[in-house]
């Protein structure tokens, strides 16, 4: 009787295990949706691409990823997204601190004009008490971050002039993302910017709407910018744009720890790739991407120290202005990070 009782509650315990189990696996989605701006033709939808795989590889297919390039889950408005992943309409994403800034004011350190004058400089912020304070903000903003990618240095394009000093934006339309600090930079420079998502960009550049843009090489040549009249470019360095892998908290406490590590883990590696595509060809070890520019027919512009420094200093009352908002601690940290990097 002992014996058959005991093997009547081994059994309901292996029953209860296997249902508990069963309830935990159907928590998790058929697919999850992961937004981004553009797609794997370019290095940050190539981050995507690959942290997708590898989760669904490493996972053996228990999370399924669908990328949406475009911001397509916010009908194309990049401010939009980070709001949308903290309310659950979007489960992942790997987004941009300029897009995300609106709503975390400390990613406009980032957009501080000249404040990284090499990738060091970059690598020193992210990977340093910087990168670890950003990820507390976009924690405490109900959002789970997980890794760094890179969107690259913003250079200047135009269908005018080439631009070599402050002077040469004076009255250039310009598009700008959606953030109040690219208004001041571009105000203060004596040009005329505007603010339209990347969509509308590029229609904007093909009929003359707008004279120009900044943003990186990879962008350029993924979007055959040179084909819509942006055959000057300008290399000034003045803004880099780190990336975010991100998902929503909700979904993230869905998974088992061991799925969490898992994704965190494809994360990581995923970020590492993307940068490397990102600066593939745009470096002073490997300018190849730029010879493949001027091929095109464009010309391209490299700023000298003393062109370089006229802009700074046209540029300072921003920088000045920002560091207020931003908060001058975060800001000086960032400075001291910066002048101890490893060169």
């Amino acid at each position: 009787m002992k014996i058959r009782t005991f093997v009547g509650a081994a059994a309901c315990s292996l029953a209860a295990l296997f249902m508990a189990g069963t309830a935990s696996a159907a928590d998790y989605k058929s697919e999850y949706k992961m937004s981004l701006v553009v797609g794997p033709a370019f290095p940050w939808g190539k981050g995507g691409e690959i942290w997708a795989d590898l989760v669904r590889e490493r996972t053996d297919g228990r999370i399924n990823i669908k990328l949406y390039p475009g911001v397509s889950l916010v009908q194309g408005d990049q401010t939009r997204e980070f709001p949308a992943i903290r309310q659950g309409i979007i489960d992942m994403a790997v987004g941009s601190t300029i897009n995300w800034s609106p709503q975390i004011k400390e990613m406009n350190l980032f957009s501080m004009p000249f404040l990284m004058p090499d990738y060091a400089a970059i690598d020193a912020l992210i990977h340093g008490k910087i990168g670890e304070k950003m990820f507390e903000y976009v924690e405490d903003a109900g959002v789970v971050p997980l890794a760094w990618g890179e969107n690259g240095y913003r250079q200047i394009t135009n269908s005018k002039v080439d631009i070599t000093q402050p002077e040469d934006l004076k009255g250039l339309k310009l598009r700008v993302v959606g953030s109040p600090l690219f208004i001041d930079i571009f105000e203060t420079l004596g040009a005329n910017p505007t603010q339209m998502s990347w969509a509308d960009a590029q229609p904007a550049l093909a009929t003359g709407a707008v004279d120009g843009q900044e943003n990186p090489l990879s962008i350029y040549t993924a979007s055959k910018l040179h084909e819509v009249g942006q055959k000057h470019v300008t290399l000034w360095n003045y803004i880099a744009d780190p990336l975010i892998f991100v998902v929503n908290k909700e979904v993230w406490e869905s998974w088992s720890e061991e799925d969490q590590e898992i994704v965190a883990e494809a994360a990581r590696d995923a970020g590492k790739q993307e940068i490397e595509i990102a600066r593939k060809g745009v470096t002073p070890e490997d300018p190849s991407l730029l010879k493949e520019i001027e091929e095109l027919g464009v010309t391209i512009t490299e700023l000298d120290e003393d062109q370089h420094d006229a802009f700074v200093e046209a540029t300072k009352p921003v920088f000045d202005k920002w560091r207020e908002r931003i908060g001058p601690d975060l800001v000086d940290q960032a400075l001291e990070d910066i002048e101890a990097r490893e060169q």
